[in-house]
C-alpha cells in the first residue's frame, strides 16, 4: 500500500472517527459521533454538524504533507478575496478571528489611547487592550440590546489621543443586531484618529434588511477593519482560522503583527475546501434555524424572556442563580454558556442539532417543574 493511500484510510479511521478501514475515505455526512456518556455541548457557539465533508476529505488527503510548512497561503487569500469581492492585498489571515482582533488592538491602539466597546460584548478586544495600556470604556447596551452608538460616539469625540471602536455586530452574547446605517454614518464622518474594528463573526446567519457588511469602507478608509471567521458557519472552531479585510496599507501594517505561518496547513486545506461547499453552508443554516425554532417554542411556553437572535445562539432569562443553573444542566449532561456580566440572570445557549435542542428543552421543562427556572 502506498504511503498516501495508507494515510487516507488509517488516519481517517483512527483520528477522524471513521469506524472501519474499509469505509470509503469520503463521507457525505458531517455529523459528529458522540458516545452516550459525552455531554451535549451548547456552550461555545460551535457548529454541531462538524466541518464540511469536503474539508474533512482535504484534511485526510493532506496528512502526508503535515511535515511541510504551509504553502497555500496565497491561494487561500485569493479565495477569500474572491468571496468578499476584494483583492488579496486586502486580506489578513489569523489563527481564528481572535488573532485578527489582537492584531487590530495592537495596530490601532497606542499607550494612553482608548478602546470603546459595548457592555456586554465579546471579551477578546477588551482583554488584548490590557497589554497595550489602553483606557477601556464599556458602554451599556440600550434596552433593545443594540449598541448605544450615540454614547460611544460621544466618548470617541471627547477622547484625547487615538481611539479604537469595537463593534461586534451581531453582538455576542446577546445575538442582537445594531442597524448598519448609523454605523455607516459614524464611519463616514469620523476623524482619522478613530479606528473601527467591526466584528462580523456571525455575518452568514443574518437575513435582516437593515444589516450589511462594513467591507465597503476599506477602499477609501484606512481606519476600518472587518473581522470574519471560519469557526461558525464553516464549523472550523478547533482548526483556528479567521481573517480581516482592510485597506491594503492597513492590512500590510497588521500583517507585521501576526505570527508567521499562523494559518496552519490543515486550516488552509479545510478553508479552501469549505469555500467550495455552499451546500454545507446552506445545511448549517437550516439546522440552526430548526434548532432555534425548537428553543423559541419552549421559551415562549415557559414565558422565559429571550432576545430574537441573528446568530447561532440565543440569550434567554433563567429566573434563578446562573451558576447553580449551569451546574444543574451539567449534571444532566448539557453544557450551557458561561456568565456574561452584568446579565447574570440570562444564559447564552448555543444552538445544537434538533435532537440536542429537543433534549435541552425537555430538561428546561423539567427544571420549571422543579422550580429551578
Amino acid at each position: 500500500m502506498q504511503r498516501r493511500s495508507f494515510l487516507r484510510t488509517g488516519i481517517s479511521a483512527g483520528v477522524l472517527g471513521v469506524g472501519s478501514l474499509s469505509l470509503p475515505r469520503r463521507t457525505a455526512v458531517a455529523t459528529p459521533r458522540r458516545s452516550g456518556a459525552d455531554p451535549i455541548r451548547l456552550s461555545s457557539n460551535e457548529n454541531p454538524l462538524g466541518i464540511s465533508p469536503l474539508a474533512r476529505t482535504a484534511i485526510v488527503d493532506g496528512i502526508g504533507d503535515a511535515n511541510r510548512y504551509p504553502s497555500l497561503r496565497s491561494d487561500l487569500m485569493q479565495a477569500i478575496a474572491a468571496r468578499e469581492h476584494v483583492r488579496s492585498e486586502n486580506v489578513v489571515l489569523g489563527a481564528g478571528s481572535t488573532e485578527v482582533l489582537k492584531m487590530a488592538v495592537q495596530g490601532f491602539g497606542t499607550p494612553g489611547g482608548h478602546l470603546i466597546l459595548a457592555n456586554p460584548t465579546y471579551e477578546d478586544a477588551g482583554f488584548y487592550a490590557g497589554s497595550m495600556d489602553l483606557e477601556v470604556h464599556r458602554v451599556p447596551l440600550q434596552p433593545d440590546m443594540t449598541h448605544d452608538l450615540d454614547a460611544m460616539r460621544s466618548l470617541a469625540e471627547s477622547a484625547s489621543g487615538p481611539v479604537c471602536v469595537y463593534v461586534c455586530n451581531p453582538n455576542n452574547p446577546t445575538g442582537t443586531l445594531t442597524p448598519c446605517a448609523p454605523i455607516d454614518e459614524w464611519i463616514a464622518s469620523a476623524s482619522d484618529q478613530v479606528h473601527f474594528l467591526v466584528d462580523e463573526a456571525y455575518f452568514d446567519f443574518v437575513t435582516a434588511p437593515e444589516y450589511w457588511t462594513a467591507i465597503k469602507w476599506i477602499t477609501e478608509k484606512r481606519n476600518v477593519l472587518v473581522a470574519r471567521t471560519f469557526s461558525k458557519v464553516y464549523g472550523m472552531a478547533g482548526i483556528r482560522l479567521g481573517y480581516g479585510i482592510a485597506h491594503p496599507e492597513t492590512a500590510r501594517q497588521l500583517r507585521q503583527l501576526n505570527v508567521r505561518n499562523n494559518a496552519n496547513h490543515f486550516a488552509q486545506l479545510a478553508a479552501l475546501a469549505s469555500l467550495r461547499d455552499p451546500d454545507f453552508v446552506e445545511r448549517s443554516l437550516r439546522v440552526n434555524n430548526r434548532g432555534k425554532d425548537i428553543l423559541y417554542q419552549c421559551l415562549r411556553e415557559l414565558d422565559l424572556e429571550y432576545f430574537p437572535s441573528h446568530t447561532n445562539f440565543v440569550m434567554h432569562r433563567i429566573n434563578g442563580d446562573l451558576r447553580a443553573y449551569n451546574t444543574a444542566m451539567g449534571q444532566r449532561g448539557i453544557r450551557v454558556g458561561r456568565p456574561f456580566p452584568p446579565m447574570l440572570d440570562y444564559s447564552r445557549l448555543s444552538i445544537g442539532l434538533p435532537e440536542e435542542m429537543a433534549k435541552f428543552t425537555e430538561t428546561l421543562r423539567a427544571f420549571r417543574r422543579e422550580g429551578r427556572v
